[in-house]
């Protein structure tokens, strides 16, 4: 039997990561414990705060320093731009296909609430979705919740509310157990006390001492034995993880999403399916879409056919700044529209999650779509680039 190491009662080394002081105020550790063995996947999903190299590459050295005679495998599964919903959707090619996790980080508060604008709800039908989807592959997997910081969510906490894209993911970590990390709060009330500036802090994308600050936060989170006084304000859930799901906040949350190819459905010549001449379009792609292949129209009323199994369906797409608008029938549904352009989508082709309906009955069913010849404000076209359709 292999030898495993518990994080929670592991001494940890005399050398920290960073210098500067954080309190434990704002870490809600909900019992958490993590074991490891001689080998382990430790995961990170989120958005351009987790693709960058900040505060993950920090957390990665930390683990190899305090856990020496553990081989880590990392993945890094930030995706600029992307929101919770689209996140719940890649788990499984981004994360899960890499083998079983044992370890996972997720952040999608700023993007849920400054990209995406979710509401409450599909905040928590697409975190449910990826929690639930993780506890699935590996019900003893370790999962952290992390809340990064923008001015708006800092300005909530002083009004006295909780912005909703931090409200509906915290229910979401209290209903399963999972201890998060409240870099929001912790920025706003060191801010407010004059300890630190917005600036020094970096902004939206932390600078180095933000992302020590953050690195530090989850490094606290490992240091401190299980005790009810490290939640003097929350009682610490006594459940464990188990292969046994609790039932779901929201039963139409993502927790089966997954990407499937488009080209698997049918279409005419109109469609082209392969990856575009991008020099030729208006708008900067990013350089981790440049290789890929899309399915692509700009010509109204040119349908497709794809038919999946589920009970929901939409389209990973990249809306540039000729994105349209797409018309669409599912079975014998009214016919129904989507705008595809973005309000980032000026000169960026924007990576976006749209649904078209997420509370279907659950089996078989027919999506017909086509491009409407309508051109939606600020936009300079009628474009449809999908890069996946998106099941449930």
């Amino acid at each position: 039997m292999m030898q495993r190491i518990s994080f929670v009662f592991v001494l940890f080394s005399a050398m920290t990561i960073l210098a500067q002081e954080v309190s434990d105020r704002n870490i809600q550790y909900r019992n958490f414990e993590q074991q490891f063995g001689d080998s382990a996947h430790v995961a990170f999903m989120g958005g351009s705060i987790t693709e960058m190299d900040g505060y993950r590459p920090m957390v990665c050295e930390m683990l190899q320093k305090r856990f020496p005679n553990t081989r880590f495998t990392f993945t890094a599964a930030g995706l600029s731009s992307t929101c919770s919903m689209t996140g719940a959707f890649r788990l499984e090619q981004d994360v899960l296909s890499k083998g079983q996790v044992d370890l996972f980080f997720v952040e999608f508060a700023v993007n849920d609430d400054q990209d995406a604008h979710h509401s409450e709800q599909t905040a928590i039908r697409g975190m449910e979705g990826i929690i639930r989807h993780v506890r699935i592959h590996n019900p003893h997997a370790g999962i952290i919740m992390i809340f990064f910081v923008n001015e708006y969510l800092m300005d909530e906490y002083r009004q006295g509310r909780e912005a909703v894209s931090i409200a509906a993911h915290r229910k979401v970590a209290e209903y399963y157990g999972i201890p998060t990390i409240n870099v929001a709060q912790e920025v706003r009330q060191q801010i407010d006390e004059k300890k630190l500036t917005w600036k020094q802090f970096g902004g939206v994308h932390p600078a180095p001492h933000g992302n020590h600050l953050a690195a530090n936060m989850i490094e606290k989170l490992f240091e401190q034995p299980l005790s009810s006084e490290n939640n003097p304000s929350e009682k610490i859930l006594s459940e464990k993880p188990s292969a046994d799901l609790k039932k779901p906040l929201d039963s139409f949350c993502y927790a089966n999403g997954r990407f499937v190819s488009p080209d698997t459905a049918k279409y005419g010549e109109t469609w082209s399916w392969g990856i575009p001449n991008w020099k030729s379009i208006s708008g900067h792609c990013r350089s981790s879409f440049l290789g890929q292949k899309l399915l692509c129209c700009d010509q109204s009323g040119k349908e497709l056919t794809f038919e999946f199994d589920g009970k929901a369906v939409g389209a990973f797409v990249l809306a540039g700044p000729d994105a349209g608008i797409v018309e669409y029938q599912i079975d014998n549904q009214p016919v129904r529209q989507t705008v595809l352009f973005h309000h980032f989508s000026g000169n960026l082709h924007y990576p976006r999650t749209v649904m078209f309906d997420d509370q279907l009955e659950t089996g078989k069913h027919t999506l017909r779509l086509w491009i409407a010849d309508v051109v939606p404000p600020q936009s300079k076209g009628t474009a449809a680039r999908i890069l996946h359709f998106t099941v449930n």
